[in-house]
């Protein structure tokens, strides 16, 4: 008498078609939005005072990020995912006060996920982050300066680009730490170069 080997094979179940099957009769019988909704309240009683044990000690004042709120374009505004304006977000301005608060509250459930500093952000290694050039044995890297476009060619790069503002897709950014540190004046004899401050 040989007996069937164990290892690399599934059996049925038979217990789950039968739980399942009072579970579809129950719903049937009752109103599926107060079976939905009964079934949401219970699952949220369950899990969220975890989330919300969790949450408190992730959310305090003293870790809250540093962060310099600069004016933004028409379309956008700040809106704070923790108390005394604390942990801002951008939003968009023409959402209703039902919508934001919908929209912060999904926020707040997945608040890992919005970085406000580089060690904010978890999971990524910097492995995975960092551009590698494969490059044969015997050849040489090298390092060529920036390519400059020709006039024509700037014009019309120069028309997109302010077609760009003038819609509100994009909006310029005076102190941010990647642009040029050298900063052109028109005076009236010619124009003159000035170095920029950290400040000014």
């Amino acid at each position: 008498m040989r007996k069937p080997t164990i290892e690399g094979q599934l059996f049925y179940v038979e217990e789950m078609d039968q739980l399942a099957d009072e579970l579809l009769e129950e719903l049937s019988l009752e109103d599926p939005y107060k079976a939905r909704s009964s079934l949401e309240q219970t699952n949220s009683i369950e899990l969220g005072t975890e989330c919300k044990e969790q949450a408190q000690g992730d959310w305090s004042e003293l870790k809250a990020p540093k962060v310099d709120l600069k004016p933004l374009p028409e379309g956008l505004r700040y809106a704070f995912l923790g108390e005394n304006s604390t942990y801002p977000v951008i939003v968009n301005s023409d959402l209703e006060p039902e919508q934001l608060s919908a929209l912060l509250v999904e926020l707040r459930k997945y608040r890992k996920a919005i970085g406000y500093t580089l060690d904010d952000i978890k999971g990524i290694s910097p492995d995975l982050c960092i551009h590698r050039i494969h490059l044969e044995d015997e050849s040489k890297s090298s390092i060529e300066p920036q390519r400059r476009l020709n006039p024509n060619l700037k014009e019309v790069v120069k028309k997109e680009i302010l077609k760009l503002l003038d819609a509100g897709i994009i909006y310029p950014i005076s102190d941010s730490t990647w642009i040029s540190p050298v900063h052109c004046v028109p005076k009236k004899g010619g124009i003159t170069v000035i170095k920029m401050t950290k400040r000014s």
